[in-house]
């Protein structure tokens, strides 16, 4: 669980309002942020566009065409997608234990806006569920709010298999791309998004438009979270503006020099950090993670490959067998077999646009950039001599 001390904010605190004194029960959310405004549909759809809000997942989907896609009738649910199943991030299991009225505010006033009868909250970690019960024990929301909690497993966080488990099947995506704005819960229009998206909706009904873009890109104001790992003295959730640059994030958690893998697990990584500024989609699911100069590049990518691998959901071939093998190519190239290298370059040829989710293609792009980064390493693998480091596992939760 994230402490206080993991918390840190560059700029102005939003989401993270109240929380360097701990968790924020009801009374201390409202004298914190106050009221939450009713608003309409319209309402949600126009301070959405006005400011360019994203989901703040991997998607990075804008939320005003989420809401315009959906039908003026209707709406079954809104669904807060809290399966944070990438080990490393934490930013939204710290909102539902620190700050769950701000999720529940977001989500439930939409639903008033949306008509739809229920709010389901999908989880998979039993302290963020028992914080969101408790919470909801202090309110009245008028409608049917609940909690569920789902499997931890990476895939299980995609839309999709949030939306099969809450249905009592498999938390696998299945291999149909049907939007949970057409057929969500029950077949039925859903509006499903991630936890800090609605923290966000939340800031946004209280701030309006003008408010929430006092800081932050023209492109996309306010502010974002984000998870910062690895090679790093003071490991935790930032809340920055948009646009902040990426090594004044890296100075503020005193990284040390070094790549740097943005987005995570689905990322990539970058060999040079100057000029990059931080938005979406480019970091994704917010996770920053520092390599530093002492470990093995290619042995920290191999153990995560080898993690992705065994988090397959197992419905199709470029999953099943295209990421084993590729763990094994890998495995190969770093002891420094060059049939491993060659390997490595086909199979991450064959594998993207094949699979029945993202989950292949997101491993590929992972691999595929730490090939380009880590070339220099690379050949001194496939010399015979080895970079001399150790694999110390800063790579976070493949540990």
């Amino acid at each position: 669980m994230i402490t206080v001390e993991e918390i840190r904010v560059i700029g102005e605190a939003r989401v993270l309002a109240g929380l360097d004194q701990g968790r924020l029960d009801l009374q201390r959310h409202l004298l914190t942020h106050g009221d939450q405004p009713q608003l309409t549909r319209a309402d949600y759809t126009n301070l959405s566009e006005a400011v360019g809000l994203r989901g703040r997942g991997g998607a990075a989907f804008p939320v005003a065409l989420k809401l315009q896609d959906l039908p003026a009738r209707g709406v079954e649910a809104v669904v807060v997608n809290g399966s944070e199943s990438e080990p490393v991030s934490r930013k939204d299991r710290l909102l539902l234990t620190q700050s769950p009225h701000l999720v529940l505010d977001g989500a439930v006033g939409l639903a008033h806006a949306l008509g739809a009868p229920h709010v389901l909250i999908a989880v998979h970690d039993p302290a963020a569920a028992l914080s969101v019960r408790e919470a909801l024990m202090e309110r009245d929301d008028g409608l049917a709010v609940e909690v569920r909690e789902t499997p931890g497993r990476f895939v299980a966080g995609e839309a999709r298999a949030v939306l099969s488990a809450l249905e009592g099947g498999l938390a696998v995506p299945p291999g149909r791309r049907v939007l949970p704005t057409r057929k969500g819960y029950h077949r039925r229009p859903t509006f499903l998004s991630n936890v800090e998206t609605f923290a966000q909706l939340a800031v946004l009904a209280r701030l309006g438009s003008r408010g929430f873009s006092s800081t932050g890109l023209i492109s996309e104001p306010g502010t974002q979270l984000l998870t910062v790992d690895g090679a790093v003295q003071w490991p935790g959730v930032i809340e920055a503006p948009t646009g902040v640059p990426l090594d004044t994030v890296l100075q503020y958690a005193g990284a040390e020099p070094g790549p740097v893998l943005l987005g995570g697990y689905h990322g990539r990584w970058l060999e040079q950090t100057d000029g990059v500024t931080l938005q979406r989609p480019e970091v994704s699911a917010g996770i920053i993670l520092a390599l530093g100069p002492a470990t093995c590049p290619l042995g920290e990518v191999t153990r995560v490959a080898q993690w992705l691998s065994s988090q397959s959901a197992g419905q199709c071939g470029p999953c099943v067998f295209g990421l084993a093998a590729l763990v094994d190519d890998f495995a190969r190239l770093t002891v420094g077999d060059p049939q491993g290298w060659h390997d490595a370059h086909r199979h991450l040829g064959l594998v993207p646009g094949r699979g029945a989710c993202a989950h292949p293609d997101g491993t590929a792009r992972f691999l595929t950039s730490a090939l380009e980064v880590f070339d220099d390493d690379v050949q001194r693998h496939l010399s015979g001599r080895g970079c001399g480091r150790p694999v110390l596992g800063l790579l976070g939760g493949a540990r």
